[in-house]
């Protein structure tokens, strides 16, 4: 159809192509007795949008559990006392200590990397046990909704935040053991000594896998006090019990399956003992690592399966 200036619509000569009234829009055919019929314009599907990257959900949740460590008033004086109380025990150990030929000198000086395990449990608690108290942990997964990312987040902020202080705190034990024991224990203690190195590395790596422990035992208990007792009673207890138990069948079972007591023998550097001891030094720390990563595990199933 066409309009004549000032007069009706006249229709199309034949062959004629009419514009069509919709831009992008389509003229069907006429329908037969009545006007021509218009296809509406064909949405346009959107274009693909590029896939984030595999690790970038995790990268984003270790920057800003990295930020919210930092802002808590518990994180730098329990850092603090990781180190002071490591160093400040070993020396102790080291300047009384009755030394003899056959006396382990790394380990004399590693005694406060036990009481740095306390206080590296209360530190992975602390990551995440405030938070559930507080109730911060529901506005966490509303920003980041995959939980297990959450946790290992957590994880990998709280080793790097641990590894640092407890290498400080076993240099530091090494050095007050080279300076207070006497002169014929300093050679045992020597920088380049293999197993004076394995002995101080592995009990850093105790207290940062401790740590871990804790993390991964607050995150299932939810309650800070019953978490950190919970670790506490794992650390400990198996030693005291393997002390007061009188068969030494079972002794070696329980020094063999306890986190703290298989961990630490890492800290064992005289052969004699290396071969007597019930567990060794790496197998010893795998045990730990076992212990971590079992509550790590059951830690992220909990926050799966439960409200924050």
């Amino acid at each position: 159809m066409r309009t004549a200036p000032g007069g009706p619509e006249l229709p199309a000569p034949a062959g004629e192509s009419v514009p069509s009234a919709t831009p992008g829009a389509s003229r069907a055919p006429e329908r037969p007795g009545g006007p021509p019929a218009f296809r509406a314009p064909e949405p346009r599907a959107p274009e693909p949008r590029a896939p984030a990257p595999r690790f970038e959900p995790l990268r984003d949740a270790v920057r800003a559990e990295w930020t919210k460590v930092w802002t808590l008033p518990g994180t730098r004086p329990l850092l603090g006392a990781l180190v002071l109380l490591t160093v400040a025990l070993g020396a102790v150990a080291a300047a009384t200590v009755s030394y003899h030929p056959g006396t382990d000198a790394a380990k004399v000086s590693l005694t406060g990397v036990q009481l740095g395990e306390a206080v590296a449990a209360v530190l992975g608690a602390a990551m995440i046990a405030g938070e559930h108290s507080t109730g911060m942990l529901g506005s966490t997964f509303a920003a980041m909704p995959r939980r297990g990312t959450v946790l290992a987040a957590k994880a990998a902020v709280l080793a790097a935040m641990v590894l640092p202080a407890a290498l400080l705190s076993v240099g530091g034990s090494l050095l007050a053991g080279r300076l207070l024991l006497p002169a014929a224990a300093r050679p045992a203690l020597s920088a380049t000594d293999g197993s004076v190195l394995r002995a101080g590395f592995g009990s850093a790596l105790c207290l940062v896998l401790v740590a871990l422990l804790a993390l991964g035992t607050a995150a299932a208990v939810r309650d800070p006090g019953t978490s950190i007792g919970a670790v506490l009673a794992l650390l400990y207890l198996f030693p005291i019990t393997a002390a007061l138990v009188a068969d030494p069948h079972w002794q070696r079972h329980l020094q063999q399956i306890g986190p703290s007591s298989a961990g630490l023998a890492v800290q064992t550097t005289v052969p004699a003992v290396l071969h007597t001891q019930p567990i060794g030094p790496w197998a010893g720390l795998g045990v730990l690592a076992c212990w971590a990563g079992a509550a790590l595990l059951a830690g992220t199933a909990v926050l799966r399966a439960r409200d924050a």
